[in-house]
């Protein structure tokens, strides 16, 4: 039988493994292999898929991770809403590590990355918006279940990495408007667009970047512990998230290709 899901988590550093009985599928894609197998399991009688974004293994870095392939594999059995952990550094004081936010907007300062489908014809798909406001008020929603302290909104900034912001660059994405920085929040977001499906960043500030209040570089070791010591919470609020999510979508993510004409058809 082939594999079926429409709700999908995409799992970024740390967070490897998230359904419990879930069956294994390989899945391939006109861009590659996605980062690693995907599996599947019942979240509330629903079938809901798991990728974890940087490969089991952790193989992927930020900026050779199969983007594309990772949203077109999700497409193609059937998923059509997304939610998307990741670990983020804090640009201002008061989202200290351990805090939840649910961006609202993004600001992608990344450089090498292969950033759409569309690479003939002129597609051009509206991006004003990144995050499905469904989505986003299903996260905050389960977070505050588990009483958990979720900040409604801010700006990701995406850097290419894989190394750390300096402090000047750090003070100088708090000054454009940023409140967290991460390394895998573009093109993600955008491919989902491209691709129509509802896309939902759910971050999880592990440290205080380097330029806030004159605090110590950030550390590898420090990132990964903080994001283990919150796995718990951060898989209890997904898995409320995903339960919650509603059935037939009414946000605008359904009809973000209408009217323009593809260069080719999607799974």
């Amino acid at each position: 039988m082939s594999p079926h899901a429409q709700i999908a988590v995409i799992g970024g550093s740390g967070l490897y493994v998230l359904l419990d009985g879930a069956t294994e599928h390989i899945v391939g894609t006109p861009y590659g292999a996605p980062s690693d197998p995907i599996t599947i399991a019942e979240v509330g009688g629903r079938p809901v898929a798991f990728l974890p974004r940087h490969g089991r293994d952790h193989r992927h870095p930020p900026h050779l991770i199969p983007y594309r392939a990772n949203l077109w594999a999700l497409r193609s059995i059937g998923v059509r809403q997304v939610l998307a952990p990741c670990a983020v550094g804090g640009l201002r004081p008061e989202l200290g590590p351990g805090t939840f936010v649910v961006p609202d907007q993004l600001i992608d300062r990344t450089t090498g990355r292969v950033q759409t489908y569309y690479d003939r014809g002129a597609v051009h798909v509206s991006f004003a918006d990144p995050y499905c406001p469904v989505g986003r008020t299903v996260v905050l929603d389960a977070a505050r279940g588990h009483d958990v302290a979720a900040t409604d909104g801010g700006t990701m900034v995406v850097v290419e990495g894989p190394r750390f912001s300096t402090r000047a660059e750090s003070r100088w994405y708090t000054s454009i408007g940023g409140a967290v920085v991460n390394m895998t929040g573009h093109p993600e977001a955008v491919l989902a667009r491209e691709l129509a499906l509802c896309y939902t960043s759910v971050a999880l500030v592990t440290d205080l970047d380097a330029g806030v209040e004159g605090g110590h570089g950030v550390t590898q070791e420090e990132v990964f512990r903080v994001f283990a010591e919150n796995t718990a919470r951060l898989r209890e609020v997904l898995l409320d998230a995903v339960a919650a999510l509603p059935a037939e979508r009414s946000c605008p993510c359904p009809n973000a290709l209408d009217g323009i004409k593809l260069p080719f058809d999607l799974p």
